[in-house]
């Protein structure tokens, strides 16, 4: 083991063993931090020596969702029940032994589902291939995490997620993060702060290098979510549940296990047989949070066949771009009808946001082609 994963596994070590209690908290505070800049450390040596074998994985489609699971867990059968792929199974490790895709419909949208090898204890550290399948996480829209009966450690696949800057449900905190080169470091708050005063948010800042700058906290933030904004690497994905071979469990079984798993709600499903298969891919398209935007062009009817798919959130910048680049060159302005508008055929710009099923007209300048399909 060389003298960094050493550092790193005592510094792990030390964490599992200290109590947490007031007088450890700045102690724990302090180790998370420097176990945080040490895995940044490892991470650039590796990528220095070129990263070793990844995955190349070629996004399509509207959203991306990557299957997360143990071993034997039944992703691959539960691919070729959602797509049209052809992935190989079996009752054994790594059967999986690259990323296979396949494509979903939902609603309009092209859902790209990747097959991957399970993740085994240690994936963060590079067991099993787990930093390159860790890696394609990262890149994804949604996490479906899949397990059984047999395999329903949700908490260990989380861990390895974490342990790869991904976090699960969870927002950005509204930290912000200036280096300076000099003046010292500033820190401030415009809110009261419980978890990081006595000096914890100074030592955390230290342990990474940070000694010139400022730092504005914007919520009462804990230290994990403090070292997450100055790691700057950290990707925030939504995730939804499955339990796979759903025909195994008694009700008791179902109910232990609903209540093992909260905080999530598990879906149950058997991808076998297909039960459960409807409702999941609902989930699926809820959780991606797709909007159906239908183009009107100037004089004729909208065209409800093939609306533009977005995402939650998404502007008529964001339409534009799905858009004949044309439209985008000469745009001048937006009608749109439907609940973003405040009245029907409402004017509006660039950054104007968008609600599911909205019709819009892109309004071009004068002289230029004004149908938009």
């Amino acid at each position: 083991m060389s003298s960094l994963e050493e550092e790193i596994a005592r510094v792990e070590e030390e964490i599992r063993t200290t109590a947490y209690n007031k007088a450890t908290q700045l102690h724990i505070g302090r180790l998370k931090a420097k176990l945080a800049h040490l895995r940044l450390e490892r991470e650039a040596r590796a990528k220095s020596r070129g990263g070793g074998v990844g995955y190349g994985v070629r996004k399509s489609g509207h959203a991306t969702v990557g299957l997360v699971g143990y071993p034997s867990v039944g992703k691959s059968t539960l691919l070729n029940r959602l797509t049209s792929a052809d992935s190989a199974t079996g009752a054994y490790d790594f059967t999986t032994v690259s990323i296979i895709p396949g494509m979903l419909r939902w609603a309009g949208a092209s859902i790209q589902i990747l097959d991957m090898p399970g993740l085994v204890p240690g994936a963060a550290r590079g067991r099993g291939r787990g930093r390159e399948v860790l890696s394609v996480v990262r890149s994804a829209d949604l996490v479906l995490f899949l397990v059984d009966p047999e395999h329903s450690n949700l908490r260990a696949l989380i861990a390895e997620l974490e342990g790869a800057g991904v976090r699960i449900n969870a927002k950005p905190p509204r930290i912000v993060v200036q280096a300076g080169d000099r003046g010292g470091l500033t820190i401030s708050s415009t809110v009261r702060l419980n978890q990081l005063g006595g000096g914890m948010a100074l030592a955390i800042a230290r342990e990474f290098g940070l000694h010139n700058g400022s730092i504005v906290l914007r919520e009462d933030a804990s230290p994990d979510q403090l070292i997450d904004a100055l790691a700057g690497n950290r990707v925030y994905l939504p995730a939804i549940l499955v339990v796979n071979k759903a025909e195994l469990l008694t009700p008791a079984a179902r109910t232990r296990l609903t209540q093992e798993l909260r905080p999530f709600e598990p879906i149950f499903i058997s991808a076998r047989d297909g039960t459960g298969i409807a409702e999941l891919i609902e989930a699926i398209g809820r959780a991606l949070r797709f909007i159906r935007i239908y183009v009107k062009p100037p004089g004729q009817p909208p065209d409800r066949d093939e609306p533009v798919i977005l995402r939650d959130g998404a502007t008529v910048a964001d339409l534009l771009r799905r858009l004949p680049t044309e439209l985008d060159r000469t745009f001048r302005a937006a009608q749109v009808w439907g609940r973003s508008a405040r009245f029907p055929g409402q004017t509006v710009g660039r950054e104007h946001p968008l609600r599911d099923e909205d019709v819009v007209t892109v309004v071009v300048a004068r002289g230029s082609a004004r149908a938009a399909s």
